[in-house]
């Protein structure tokens, strides 16, 4: 994950997960609170009392389980849904931005499929260094370009199949 951003000139909050093998990158409107709450644990901010995905990251061993596995698993109406999976079984439907919080506080991998890469994914333009990588700063840079061009209604009417690491 790239972080999280302020799209203008909407000023709503904006995640950027990049593929782990690729070179594309998945764009998740979020809302203001979990944006927050996402930054925090980017950045290893522990507020003066626990968010509510500090509680359910406390929860899960508490209870004796553990969250296994993050699936970004559909698009619909603009919005992506994900799903927890815990002891690799048992899954929990999710807003994504709600699992994306859960995951950095949990370490817990993100995933996605093929299809949603194919159909919301993108690939930002630029040039790479010796080694075939583009420095974080510059991917960071062409998202912001991105996102002075990109609207949800972009990435309307997609589907899913099976995972993929994002």
């Amino acid at each position: 994950m790239l972080g999280v951003r302020v799209e203008m000139p909407t000023n709503k909050p904006i995640v950027l997960l990049k593929e782990t093998d690729g070179s594309r990158f998945l764009p998740i409107w979020v809302g203001a609170a979990e944006a927050t709450a996402i930054a925090y644990a980017q950045q290893g901010v522990e507020p003066p009392r626990p968010l509510t995905h500090d509680l359910i990251a406390s929860l899960i061993p508490a209870l004796g389980h553990r969250l296994t596995e993050i699936r970004i698993s559909s698009l619909q109406d603009s919005y992506f849904r994900a799903t927890l999976v815990f002891d690799g079984t048992i899954e929990v439907d999710s807003r994504a931005s709600d699992a994306i919080a859960i995951a950095l506080r949990t370490g817990t991998g993100l995933v996605t499929t093929e299809a949603i890469l194919d159909e919301a994914g993108v690939t930002i333009s630029g040039e790479a260094g010796e080694d075939g990588e583009v420095a974080a700063e510059d991917e960071v840079e062409r998202f912001r370009e991105f996102l002075d061009h990109v609207t949800p209604e972009d990435f309307e009417g997609r589907q899913d199949e099976g995972p993929h690491e994002a």
